[in-house]
């Protein structure tokens, strides 16, 4: 056992030049061994689309009872400032970790993105990497002032690229400015207009903590007024679908309620035949109440027996 996992530890924390800046794709699939999808070129894992469409209609609770039921306990974060707290955001991950500056470590991460044809302040360089679907979650060591990791040029340049915004660790600066910019959101820790000072962009792509949660890069986010929440990659189908599915529940359950037709007690508990026999009925006859694929859910209701 020795002789496979020692090569296994070395080839995932060597640490090449091009990982001082940005993990490796080697190491990426390290992080993520247990994702068996399609990767986006920097080796990250690539949730589909359809996954992340569904997912914004998840709730954050349901979403995150889902986690800690697979042992997920570390993937929450709440007590944000929302740009536009009416509007839920969803994506894949992409990382960045801020440290305080020091010379001699700046020095050579500068020189050194310069040699692979990084331009700019190194806060720009992960929203060069920004592709269609991303979400930008950034460590800013919860710093406001001196900690504006954007004002709006930077949030014009990563809504073109994302479509969507950015959940940081950090302040901004120019509310007003990235308020005018349509569809774009963020969580952040407040509102500054100072300018960055005294901090250097140390790595992308890598594993980081944002509050309480623990973010890998290709994670999706689910981002609310409550709060945000981390989902792996390997676990994102299976959480929208168990989400969905109690959403379902409780809908039917509600209705039921209302209508007088079965008690609290008999909805809480472990449902009897004819309350399964009454939700298999109720969802024929409200299709367009189905979140899911049917298929799915057929699928789903056979491996549950109900």
């Amino acid at each position: 056992m020795k002789t496979v996992i020692l090569p296994l530890l070395l080839a995932a924390f060597s640490l090449p030049a091009l990982a001082q800046i940005q993990l490796s794709k080697e190491q990426l699939q390290f992080y993520t061994a247990d994702w068996k999808g399609e990767r986006s070129a920097d080796g990250r894992p690539r949730v589909s689309d359809a996954l992340l469409t569904r997912l914004k209609k998840v709730s954050l609770e349901e979403a995150w009872g889902v986690l800690r039921n697979e042992g997920y306990n570390n993937q929450f974060d709440g007590n944000w400032q929302i740009i536009r707290p009416g509007d839920a955001m969803v994506g894949r991950v992409l990382t960045a970790q801020y440290m305080p500056s020091r010379p001699d470590m700046e020095k050579p991460i500068k020189e050194l993105g310069k040699t692979q044809g990084r331009s700019g302040n190194t806060n720009s360089w992960p929203i060069d990497m920004l592709q269609n679907g991303d979400v930008y979650v950034a460590d800013g060591m919860g710093k406001i002032v001196g900690g504006t990791l954007i004002g709006d040029n930077l949030g014009n340049s990563i809504y073109a690229k994302s479509k969507t915004g950015v959940i940081f660790d950090g302040s901004v600066r120019d509310l007003e400015g990235l308020e005018d910019i349509s569809g774009f959101n963020g969580w952040v820790r407040g509102y500054d207009p100072s300018y960055i000072m005294d901090m250097t962009m140390t790595c992308i792509n890598c594993p980081i903590r944002i509050g309480r949660a623990v973010v890998v890069p290709g994670d999706l986010v689910l981002a609310k007024k409550e709060g945000v929440v981390f989902i792996p990659a390997h676990l994102a189908e299976k959480v929208i679908l168990s989400a969905e599915f109690i959403a379902l529940k409780d809908n039917f359950g509600h209705q039921m309620l209302r209508e007088g037709k079965f008690t609290p007690g008999q909805i809480d508990q472990a449902w009897t035949a004819d309350i399964k026999q009454a939700f298999q009925s109720w969802i024929n006859a409200n299709p367009d109440k189905v979140p899911m694929p049917r298929a799915d859910l057929d699928k789903y209701m056979k491996d549950k027996n109900l």
